[in-house]
């Protein structure tokens, strides 16, 4: 309970730190069954979905890949705040461009950074109201099936990639899990749900925990 909140504070400071946190991110390595499959399409100009959830920090996955000359866009929902939104996206922006708002204002750009065999970074774990109801930690889960959506229409693998941070706080294991396998953007989808579950049950303390992942639904027997 200690450190939910200890790790949003400090994903926070450093999303807000710039420089010095891009840096460090460089200073990661990139680990995991799919960094071959990342430099095979990065070589080729085949685009990516790079997926992702509000775990470590979800940031520094983008920073190290940025850091390497990948060109990784973001996808972000923006806040109720319009002031803070303002903010926020600025700091985001200083990690790398470009930044897309999820709905029409974003879409054009966003299949454009695509479509010239761009990398796109998504987070999978927020609900959405119109979404499908798939399984997250046995409950049901209204998730979008966007990323996979956009995968299938545009040939771009589909990547699950995370920052687990250190025990020293600062640190990160920069994981890039294989491409999920094409199948139906349902199957798909509940693929990264059982790939972020899997992880966050390892690291218990760094899921955002704090925000509201199910809204409706019964736990499934």
């Amino acid at each position: 309970m200690r450190g939910v909140p200890d790790n949003v504070g400090r994903t926070v400071i450093e999303i807000y730190s710039g420089r010095e946190f891009i840096d460090r991110a460089l200073s990661h390595p990139l680990t995991g069954g799919g960094v071959k499959a990342l430099e095979a399409a990065h070589a080729a100009n085949r685009p990516v979905i790079l997926v992702t959830g509000h775990f470590g920090n979800y940031d520094a996955s983008r920073a190290a890949l940025i850091a390497r000359g990948y060109r990784v866009g973001g996808l972000y929902m923006p806040m109720a705040n319009p002031y803070f939104n303002a903010h926020y996206v600025e700091a985001i922006s200083g990690i790398g461009t470009p930044m897309f708002q999820r709905g029409r204002a974003g879409l054009a750009a966003m299949v454009r950074h695509l479509r010239h065999g761009g990398m796109l970074g998504m987070l999978v774990d927020q609900h959405m109201r119109h979404g499908e109801e798939l399984t997250f930690f046995g409950r049901p889960a209204r998730t979008a099936l966007s990323a996979a959506e956009l995968a299938l229409k545009y040939d771009a693998l589909l990547v699950p990639t995370y920052a687990v941070r250190k025990a020293d706080g600062l640190s990160f294991d920069i994981i890039v899990e294989p491409p999920i396998p094409p199948g139906t953007a349902a199957e798909m989808t509940q693929a990264l749900n059982n790939s972020l579950e899997a992880l966050v049950r390892q690291h218990l303390d760094q899921w955002f925990w704090v925000h509201r992942r199910w809204k409706t639904g019964r736990v499934k027997a």
